[in-house]
Parts: structure tokens; sequence; C-alpha cells
């Protein structure tokens, strides 16, 4: 094996400024390394911000994009156990400190973020978790004991991690409420689970949450400067907050009403979680699948030769999955 085709950026900036398709020295994998050969890369918000210099710097030298995939073990380095050459995976945070993503033919990364992908589990479904069902478990409070039994509020239900915490909460043994802004966002929701649907742009989504199912125990929220008043009017005693995304806007907190919950804000930000707690997302995730309880969102696939559309769809925020093949 000679060469391997990858998406590379050497500076941040414009997808289509920065973007190019190369072939690059097949990476061998070092001691603590797997080589991976991808079937399908998908595209998170986190990747297109990363390329455009919002969160990180210029690359050392060059970077392959994306932190998400699945595919085959090619390769196995030094110290490796439990995975075996030709198996099944799913990758996540392939990209974080590291130079080989999954925009590629082949991707090298640590062995613990390289899961054995159950059988019944799709390389579509694969390559569509890691970053956000993993931010969706986490959110969840990593376990399903946290949520069984009590009422969660997803804003943003039809986006890809508001997706997987309705089906994680569900098969958890949740009700679940879920927040969208059109009716073509309310079917993926409904789809994914929701007990109940409520559209922020044509009703009053506190009173609605209330008089339907009440208080909740839990939100797992996106948007939290646009939501922290309907978030503090629903929640419950003791109830968490836990908010994964950032906004230009910084929210107002409402101390006194917060305080009177008892209520706690928590932020998930999958790049510095614990080792324990991702291995109980990871296996979270993982046991979820082989009970059948996830499923991708719609996907638009691309080619690796479109990466820069690939990225731009889902910066102009493109509803459904968006992955790349190499």
């Amino acid at each position: 094996m000679g060469a391997v085709k990858a998406a590379i950026y050497r500076k941040t900036g414009q997808a289509q400024d920065v973007l190019e398709v190369v072939e690059l020295p097949v990476p061998e994998p070092k001691a603590g390394e797997v080589r991976v050969a991808i079937s399908a890369s998908g595209v998170n918000p986190t990747d297109w911000k990363a390329r455009a210099g919002l969160t990180s710097g210029d690359p050392d030298g060059f970077q392959v994009p994306h932190h998400d995939g699945a595919g085959r073990v090619d390769a196995i380095g030094p110290g490796v156990t439990g995975l075996a050459v030709g198996q099944r995976v799913w990758l996540y945070l392939a990209a974080a400190e590291n130079r080989y993503g999954t925009a590629a033919e082949f991707a090298v990364v640590p062995a613990e973020k390289v899961v054995p992908l159950p059988d019944n589990a799709s390389d579509e479904l694969g390559a569509c978790l890691g970053v956000p069902a993993l931010t969706a478990a986490y959110c969840l409070g990593g376990d399903p004991d946290a949520v069984r039994g009590r009422t969660v509020l997803v804003a943003g239900g039809a986006g890809a991690v508001g997706h997987f915490a309705i089906e994680f909460a569900k098969h958890a043994g949740a009700t679940v409420v879920a927040t969208v802004s059109s009716e073509e966002k309310g079917e993926l929701a409904r789809a994914a689970g929701a007990d109940l649907v409520v559209n922020y742009r044509e009703e009053d989504v506190a009173d609605r949450i209330l008089k339907s199912v009440g208080r909740v125990d839990r939100v797992v929220e996106v948007a939290l400067a646009a939501n922290i008043r309907i978030d503090t009017a629903v929640i419950a005693p003791r109830a968490v907050i836990a908010v994964y995304a950032g906004e230009g806007q910084e929210p107002r907190i409402p101390l006194l009403e917060l305080a009177q919950a008892n209520a706690m804000i928590q932020f998930a930000l999958m790049y510095t979680v614990s080792r324990e707690d991702f291995d109980r997302v990871v296996s979270w995730t993982n046991a979820a699948m082989e009970a059948g309880a996830l499923s991708a969102l719609p996907i638009t696939e691309y080619s690796l030769d479109d990466v820069a559309a690939a990225q731009l769809a889902v910066e102009k925020g493109a509803v459904g999955k968006v992955l790349v093949r190499p």
C-alpha cells in the first residue's frame, strides 16, 4: 500500500479555499494505535468550526478533518488488545489532537477511540454516532438509570444530538418532550420516539409542557440564551440543564428561580470529558445499538472529492446527517 487518498487543510479558512484532496503516505499505527479503513465519515458542526479557525488555529503541517466514522480495522499497533484486523468499528473524536481524521480512505487513531460496531448496526449508523451520540448520552447523565422514570426535555429534537437524546431517553424509560421549529423537524422528533413535540414558533412552549406532562427533571439544551426562560419555567426541583452548544449571545441567568429549584446547569464539551465518563457513554451507546434503540437520521452523502460541499452543507444547517464516502 503506497498512498492514501485524504482530504486535508494546511491552514484555517473557508471550505472552498483551504480544503483539498491529496494522496498521502499510508500512516502506520504506532503503539496503542489502530488503522481503520474508512467506509463513511460523519460531518459535525465542530468539524467545520475547527477548519474555519473558530475553535483552533492553523494545523501543524496539515490536518485530515472529521472526528466520526465507521469502517474496518486494517492494522493494529503494538500493545493494542480487544480489536482484530477485519473487525467492523466506529470511531469518535478521531481528529482531536491527531493529524488523521476520518475524511480519508484510512485513519490512524488511538485504540480507545475505536469501538466495535454491533452486527445489527449499519456502517451509516456507526458513522453518525461519535460526537452527537456520546454528547447526548453524557447530557442525559451518562447512564440509563439517570433518566429512567423521569421526564426529559430535548431542545432541538431534530438535530443530531437531539435525535440521539430522544432515543437514549426513551430506551431508558423516560418520558420525552422535544422542541422543534417546523413540521418537518417535528416528524423527525416523533420518529425518534418523542412523546410530546412542541413547535416553539407556534406555541407557548412552557405552557404546553406543563399542561401536557408536568415539570421536567432534565433538559438537553442546544440554545441556553434563547431557552433559559422556558427551561426555568418547566424544571422540577433538583433538575439538571445540560448545555452542549455555544452561542454568540450570552445567556442571562435567572438566579433566583434556579436557586429556588435547587437546579444545576451542566456544560458538555466532549474534548474534556474524563476517560471514565467516556467509558460509560460508549458502553451505553453500544448497548442501545445492540438493542436496536438507535437509528440514523436521514442521510445526505458526498464523495470525498466533494468534501468542501459536505462541510458547507453542515455549516448552513443541513437537516439530517451528512456523510462523506472515501
